[in-house]
């Protein structure tokens, strides 16, 4: 994306009182005040109402807007190929959750370092509102004409167990909260989630406003509350916590950090321990062309494995 001299975003169309509003207010604040520019941030959305989110940034930043699901593969390629910049990316529970779940589960494997924010308001908001992988079973929201049918997916718990080493929670409508925690994860060196409880004011008529403005409290209102990984025998027990923790939803729904650990090493450390020439000659910039003659990396590689 080729950024403008003057930067006119586009009209922004989501409906009065979405979620989203406050998703990308925190998102930019939090750019804002970690002083990254156009040349540093790329935000990678896929399809559905979190799709347009770098549309709508009113600042001048780097966006890519993808396909269904294939978010967090367009953003490692985009991570791998320049390591210096900072990946963000926006989906939703059904993207990320649904068709997109493979590519999840995979990116945690990996532990590329960037950020993923999940718009998850359990619901497909862009077709009408059927049920998304986050509605819990029984639940009926209006479009649906009987209860949901199906269990629902855990974006903590799952997260956590596929190796993601930064796991949030936080609430739209708390714009504050939110902008520390992306603040955070993109100064966390690993793979970053926030499962932001975003309403949907048109197709959710069970998860409003009013349900969680009752309901959410913050972990750190514990002083016991310790979810960092400092020692690596800590990482199990302290995994089991956070996804215990996750299992909290009624009456009281926990928001804020729930895991993190930095002692496992991200994917661009994995690659360059096995090819070292890869942190001087990242893909993004090396040479793919002289005098005619294709350029590769093939040739380092195979001499620094002495193949």
């Amino acid at each position: 994306m080729v950024v403008p001299k003057v930067w006119v975003p586009e009209w922004n169309d989501w409906c009065p009182g979405c979620g989203n509003f406050g998703i990308l207010n925190a998102e930019q604040q939090a750019i804002t005040e970690l002083g990254l520019t156009h040349e540093d941030v790329v935000v990678v959305s896929g399809i559905g109402c979190s799709g347009k989110t770098p549309h709508f940034f009113r600042l001048p930043i780097s966006g890519v807007h993808t396909l269904h699901g294939r978010a967090l593969t367009f953003a490692t390629g985009i991570k791998l190929s320049n390591p210096e910049l900072t990946v963000i990316v926006n989906g939703g529970d059904g993207d990320q959750l649904g068709i997109g779940v493979g590519h999840f589960v995979s990116a945690g494997r990996r532990n590329v370092d960037m950020l993923v924010i999940l718009h998850d308001n359990g619901v497909y908001g862009l077709t009408k509102g059927q049920a998304s992988p986050t509605l819990r079973r029984g639940e009926k929201t209006k479009s649906l004409p009987r209860p949901n049918v199906n269990d629902n997916v855990n974006p903590i718990a799952l997260a956590i167990s596929s190796g993601f080493t930064f796991v949030a929670r936080s609430y739209a409508y708390d714009v504050k909260h939110l902008k520390e925690l992306i603040k955070m994860g993109i100064k966390h060196k690993g793979l970053a989630l926030i499962d932001v409880l975003q309403p949907c004011p048109t197709y959710n008529d069970i998860h409003t406003k009013e349900y969680f403005d009752k309901r959410v409290y913050k972990l750190d209102s514990d002083p016991s509350w310790d979810p960092v990984v400092r020692k690596p025998e800590e990482e199990g027990e302290k995994m089991s916590r956070a996804i215990l923790k996750s299992l909290e939803w009624g009456e009281k729904i926990p928001i804020g950090l729930f895991y993190q650990n930095e002692l496992v090493p991200p994917y661009e450390e994995r690659i360059a321990s096995n090819a070292p020439s890869y942190k001087e000659r990242t893909p993004a910039k090396t040479k793919i062309e002289a005098e005619g003659k294709l350029l590769t990396l093939l040739d380092d590689i195979l001499r620094e494995k002495e193949i």
